[in-house]
C-alpha cells in the first residue's frame, strides 16, 4: 500500500492560533554557523517541510501547517527553538481519515 502523504494533509484541518505561535525560533545567532547547522536540521526532518533556506540564505519558517510531530522540539529544543508546545485547546491539528 502506498501513502500520499500530500493527500492525507489535504484532508487535514489546522486551526491555527495567530496570536500565539506554538512554535518560535530564536533570534540571537541566526548569523552564525552553529544556528545554520541546527536549522538545517530541521529542514531535512520537518515531515511537512515548515522549515527552509532561501536561495539567499534566508531562513523561512511557518508553523500554521505544523502536524505537532516534535521532531523539531527532539532535535534542537535546547539550541535554536526560543519555544515549543502544544498549541492551546481547540487549535492545532485535526487529523482526518481520508
Amino acid at each position: 500500500m502506498k501513502v500520499n502523504v500530500e493527500e492525507k494533509l489535504g484532508v487535514t484541518k489546522f486551526n491555527v492560533d495567530e496570536e500565539n505561535a506554538h512554535i518560535v525560533l530564536k533570534k540571537e545567532g541566526q548569523d552564525t554557523p552553529e544556528y545554520r547547522k541546527e536549522f538545517e536540521k530541521l529542514v531535512i526532518a520537518c515531515p511537512v517541510n515548515l522549515y527552509k533556506i532561501n536561495d539567499d540564505g534566508s531562513y523561512r519558517f511557518d508553523y500554521a501547517g505544523c502536524v505537532e510531530c516534535g521532531a523539531c522540539r527532539v532535535l534542537c529544543g535546547h539550541t535554536i527553538l526560543e519555544k515549543w508546545e502544544y498549541p492551546k485547546g481547540t487549535f492545532g491539528v485535526e487529523f482526518r481519515y481520508g
